[in-house]
């Protein structure tokens, strides 16, 4: 399989060409770019049950290779990278639960400082109608609490809301939301925060798996500022 990308900001043009192949079990997956780069990622899947293999790398950056190993059983999926480097950053995450609830951790650790980097968990619930859930992020300084609720499943009309307090700044940031299919083909999403942004989007599927989306955003305690307009179209074979 081959891809391509092409992105133009003012001045600013950036392209990719990816190219994928596939041998049994093995997937390497080679790009390159505008600037003569060469990403290259080889996955083994399944050289023993559960098992999966990562083992990616960048041309010409010598430090930026990692290997990674997942794992995954029916109640429980670890994953651990490790950069080829002297002094690597090693990453380790894990869940372990059900599909109703769940725990999870994520950490990464500089073995040149020899600090965490990355310290977060969290613990999330759900079922047929309902998601929650509840993170601690930042290493322990930011606390994350969210909730997911289908009203209507025959509209796909759903309400949703998000808290996050910042211990280090005791601040709070408040998030509410909801979505409402117009039709099968046709979904509306909107959403506010306790700064005072706004902003919603409607999105049409005009064929199977392609989205044509208006998006809008407009700042309530600064009204004189313009507002944020967006269109976006996907297009998948």
């Amino acid at each position: 399989a081959i891809t391509s990308v092409g992105t133009k900001k003012g001045e600013l043009f950036l392209a990719d060409v990816n190219t994928q192949l596939k041998n049994k079990n093995v997937t390497t997956d080679i790009k390159v770019d505008t600037y003569s780069n060469l990403y290259t990622t080889i996955t083994v899947d399944q050289p023993a049950p559960g098992l999966k293999a990562i083992f990616s790398f960048r041309v010409p950056d010598q430090r930026s290779g990692k290997v990674e190993l997942q794992y995954l059983h029916e109640y429980a999926g670890i994953s651990s990278s490790i950069g080829l480097t002297a002094n690597p950053i090693v990453n380790l995450s894990g869940v372990i639960g059900t599909n109703v609830l769940a725990l999870g951790t994520d950490l990464s650790f500089d073995t040149k400082t020899g600090n965490f980097t990355k310290c977060n968990a969290g613990l999330s619930f759900s079922n047929v109608d309902l998601i929650a859930s509840l993170t601690l992020n930042e290493k322990g300084d930011s606390l994350n609490a969210s909730y997911y609720h289908i009203v209507n499943p025959m509209t796909n009309t759903a309400v949703g809301a998000e808290v996050t307090h910042s211990f280090s700044t005791n601040e709070n940031t408040i998030t509410i939301g909801t979505q409402h299919a117009l039709d099968p083909l046709t979904m509306v999403k909107a959403r506010v925060n306790n700064a005072g942004k706004a902003s919603a989007l409607i999105q049409h599927e005009w064929r199977p798996r392609s989205l044509f989306t208006i998006s809008g955003e407009v700042d309530t305690k600064s009204i004189d500022k313009s507002a944020k307009v967006g269109l976006a179209l996907a297009l998948k074979p």
